[in-house]
């Protein structure tokens, strides 16, 4: 029986609240009342409507006394007054007040009781709430009936839009957080992952201020207790690399590096499904079943198998599934100190290497420029891939100066011994359009040569472009593919490109030179 929620505080009077109800239920509304439809492998497939990724130039933060001198100000945490925060909460709120029925999930963000945050999402969707439900942490009945006040809210009224015409407002789409209220307010967007992100966001926030270093990362569990972090973008590879049949999944992109070890964020995962089969990622492909939410792929009406291979609607497709529709997951998911920390780059250029042992200056310097290209689709406007640089791997998500969260990597990769690689799983033998994507097969054994120690004292060949040591022996790799420019038909062009890499590299560093110091500047590119 559902347990009755008293939303006076949130300011909701909606007659009917379907609290924390079951896939079922929340299948059946989505198909009667969002066009929703269920696919071969039991799965739910749906639209998100307009915007099928994140618009990253909508989101705001509130600028308030308390936390502005705290907040890393920009491109990604655009300021807006507290006034406007609350009349673009009001809207939200007067929407959902026009619904007949509203969906409430309370669940947790964190496996660390220590770090748990409750959270309150209220939508109108039924859609988002199971989405939700996937990627929050579910509650026992009895955490349900003593969940008492949520320590975060979201209002999700993404269906109506933002006045353009309110001031500080970029477009229809307006995504806003408050620090200090602690809620989050969605307009006029319906895709789901800016309520995970927004999360994300705040735990970004709250863990760095108690030591914990907040990461948008992957990880994972060998048989021994060895633990690897896989950072990347969207795209890289986070949610393929770190579903190994052979080690136990934590998490897929938010977790948690306290004082006890690891712990994820989430209760789930948001795997892109692009080109999903079940010979290159079985894991991902067998978690696809009922209770899974497919976003925006296309599936033939009739048969109702899903078409991996479509981007009709967008390259950006996804699922959203429970942790535990891994095989190898088994919640909690905590675990201990990483032995290894994993950046996977997506190289466009194609002039990385596809492995290199890091020292501690070079794993702060990649970790501070974050470099990267966004590939299809991920965000809104992205068509193909463009060259990025996202501090921390997380830049659209840090709510404080990216040094801040460097430090504490630092300080953790010191204290445990953790051993840090650079895993380009872009291009090869040519940049974007010219080479080729280097294929996955390699990568996992690059992945696994690393587990099994193999490349811990593993001969290296120091790049003269980056001064990276490239691993120039991987079991299984071939050796060409091991050093970029013997990959490419002709290395004067291959040097061409990789001077243009450092150079971008260089000047993105500027900003960060200062605080990092002399030894992290000469960690990169030589000059």
């Amino acid at each position: 029986m559902p347990i009755h929620v008293d939303l006076s505080p949130q300011e909701i009077t909606v007659p009917v609240v379907v609290r924390n109800a079951s896939p079922a239920r929340l299948y059946e509304d989505a198909v009667t009342r969002e066009r929703a439809g269920i696919v071969s492998s039991g799965a739910i497939a749906i639209r998100s409507g307009a915007k099928t990724g994140r618009s990253p130039k909508d989101k705001h933060v509130v600028r308030h006394p308390d936390s502005e001198p705290d907040v890393w100000w920009g491109p990604v945490n655009h300021p807006i007054d507290e006034h406007t925060f609350l009349l673009n909460r009001q809207r939200a709120i007067d929407y959902l007040n026009t619904r007949d029925q509203i969906y409430v999930f309370d669940g947790f963000a964190g496996w660390d009781p220590a770090s748990r945050l409750k959270v309150r999402v209220i939508c109108s969707r039924a859609y988002h709430a199971l989405f939700m439900q996937n990627m929050l942490i579910r509650p026992t009945l009895d955490e349900l009936e003593r969940f008492g006040s949520p320590d975060y809210v979201i209002y999700n009224a993404g269906q109506f839009p933002a006045n353009p015409l309110t001031a500080q407002m970029t477009s229809r789409t307006s995504i806003d957080l408050s620090l200090e209220r602690r809620e989050q307010v969605i307009l006029g967007t319906e895709y789901a992952g800016e309520m995970k992100k927004g999360v994300f966001t705040l735990m970004h926030w709250l863990l760095p201020a108690r030591g914990i270093l907040s990461m948008h990362c992957a990880a994972n569990e060998g048989s021994k207790g060895d633990v690897s972090l896989f950072f990347g973008l969207s795209g890289t590879g986070k949610t393929t690399l770190s579903a190994d049949p052979t080690r136990r999944l934590l998490g897929d992109d938010e977790h948690g590096w306290g004082e006890a070890g690891v712990f994820n964020i989430e209760g789930g995962c948001y795997a892109k499904c692009i080109h999903l089969s079940a010979d290159r990622e079985p894991e991902i492909f067998r978690a696809i079943r009922f209770g899974t939410v497919l976003e925006n792929v296309v599936y033939d009406q009739a048969t109702r198998e899903v078409d991996f291979e479509s981007s009709a609607i967008t390259e950006n497709t996804r699922a959203a599934y429970p942790i535990d529709h891994i095989d190898n997951a088994r919640p909690p998911c905590t675990a201990g100190h990483p032995r290894h920390v994993i950046f996977l780059t997506c190289d466009a250029s194609g002039v990385l290497p596809p492995v290199s042992r890091l020292s501690r200056e070079q794993a702060m310097y990649q970790f501070l420029s974050g470099y990267t290209a966004r590939v299809a689709g991920t965000e809104v406007g992205i068509f193909e891939p463009q060259l990025a640089f996202s501090a921390c791997f997380s830049a659209a998500f840090l709510v404080r100066h990216p040094v801040v969260y460097a430090r504490l990597l630092a300080e953790k990769l010191q204290r445990h011994g953790t051993q840090a690689w650079l895993v380009n799983t872009g291009w090869t033998g040519g940049g974007y359009g010219v080479g080729k994507r280097i294929d996955l097969a390699a990568t996992r054994q690059i992945i696994d040569a690393i587990h099994a120690g193999a490349l811990d004292a593993a001969a290296v060949e120091t790049d003269p472009i980056f001064g990276l040591h490239a691993v120039s022996q991987v079991p299984g790799v071939p050796a060409e593919l091991l050093i970029p420019r013997r990959a490419w038909a002709d290395v004067g062009a291959w040097e061409t490109a990789a001077r243009m890499l450092a150079a971008k590299l260089r000047e993105n560093f500027v900003v960060y030179a200062e605080a990092a110091g002399p030894d992290v500047v000469q960690a990169g590119p030589p000059g």
